[in-house]
């Protein structure tokens, strides 16, 4: 089994998410995080000041969305291509991809193990 974190921008979720349910991989938990990448969430923001002018300040880390789902072993390309493909546009920011081995998952409520716990 494979454990895929997908970090994607935060108006990509819902694509994603039905993207995935289209393909037969409905089951995922998605949290709301900070991050930055290489271009160090240079990222401009504006506000009002308390002397009536406007500031303009850096945030160092950009709001994304983490995206978490366990497959088996051979479903994990295809979960891959899909985050993939809905997220790519080109530009910084769109996000990362990690893959991690699973050794074991046990649903709590049954006690099955392995793919049996995820299917």
């Amino acid at each position: 089994m494979k454990e895929i974190i997908a970090l994607v921008r935060m108006n990509a979720v819902q694509h994603t998410r039905d993207a995935l349910a289209e393909k037969g991989y409905p089951a995922m938990v998605v949290t709301n995080v900070m991050g930055r990448g290489r271009q160090k969430g240079l990222h401009y923001e504006m506000h009002a000041s308390p002397n009536g002018g406007v500031e303009v300040g850096t945030l160092h880390f950009l709001p994304k969305r983490m995206i978490s789902i366990v497959v088996a072993d051979n479903q994990a390309d295809d979960v891959i291509q899909t985050i993939i493909d809905v997220n790519q546009t080109g530009n910084i920011g769109d996000g990362k991809i990690f893959v991690c081995p699973v050794a074991e998952v046990i649903r709590i409520r049954t006690r099955e193990h392995g793919a049996r716990a995820i299917a």
